[in-house]
């Protein structure tokens, strides 16, 4: 598995588009879920649509925070992110490259840009009501952590213990092996400054703002909640994605 090349060639989906909120935005200008995000030239990239109303996760994350968290959060880090790369001698590096060589660019481009993606990535990896483990990324899950239990154990410590704004992560590594890793602030896994680094294909997002009007300071609580709206058929198609290149 040659990881250099695998952040150019990997997709994430995020399922069907709802239009049920109020927020305006404008879509790809690509059906090709291949060249989504990742593979687009930064100054190409567009703010996404939520995939679901900003009621459809409720009771574990509410409308409120739905509606905060993506309009103003997220959107603000694609603004911010827009404002960083135009214009500039890598406008037209796409985020897999930016990411690739993180070290090399302005703080504004890695705070705003994995701001943009992050939080693209947890979108995708959540549904109204869950979905089913299974597959192939249950038995790697099984095989590499002795039951599902002990690996939502150990990625909820991950999430947990992330000290002040960060997110806690499922990936895979060079070898094609998953591991679970946090990051501080808006940095991910596919950046080279990352402690290690591996394609993510699950996400979540510890922020205060992710939670706080609900939870207030009762992060465990809204971790716990997470896991009831995490849409493993996502999860499980980005893994079989990574895992065979």
């Amino acid at each position: 598995m040659n990881f250099i090349a695998v952040p150019l060639i990997i997709s994430l989906l995020t399922g069907g588009i709802s239009t049920e909120h109020s927020l305006k935005t404008t879509k790809s200008k690509t059906n090709n879920p291949m060249e989504q995000i990742l593979n687009i030239p930064a100054k190409d990239q567009q703010f996404p649509e939520l995939p679901y109303a900003y009621d459809a996760l409720e009771p574990s994350i509410d409308k409120l925070t739905m509606e905060i968290h993506y309009s103003r959060h997220h959107k603000a880090y694609y603004d911010n992110f827009m404002k960083a790369v135009t214009g500039t001698e890598f406008e037209n590096k796409t985020l897999a490259e930016l990411f690739h060589d993180m070290s090399s660019y302005p703080v504004a481009v890695r705070n705003n840009g994995g701001g943009f993606y992050n939080h693209y990535l947890f979108w995708g990896n959540m549904t109204k009501g869950g979905s089913r483990l299974e597959g192939k990324l249950m038995d790697d899950i099984i095989k590499t952590w002795g039951t599902v239990e002990k690996f939502q154990a150990e990625f909820s410590n991950a999430a947990a213990t992330r000290f002040g704004s960060g997110w806690a992560w499922l990936s895979v590594d060079a070898e094609g092996k998953l591991f679970i890793s946090s990051t501080p602030n808006q940095d991910n896994p596919l950046m080279n400054i990352a402690e290690k680094q591996g394609i993510p294909i699950l996400a979540l997002d510890v922020w205060e703002h992710a939670y706080y009007l609900k939870y207030q300071n009762k992060r465990v609580d809204y971790i716990q909640s997470f896991w009831a709206v995490v849409d493993w058929q996502a999860v499980g198609k980005r893994y079989e994605m990574a895992y065979s290149k």
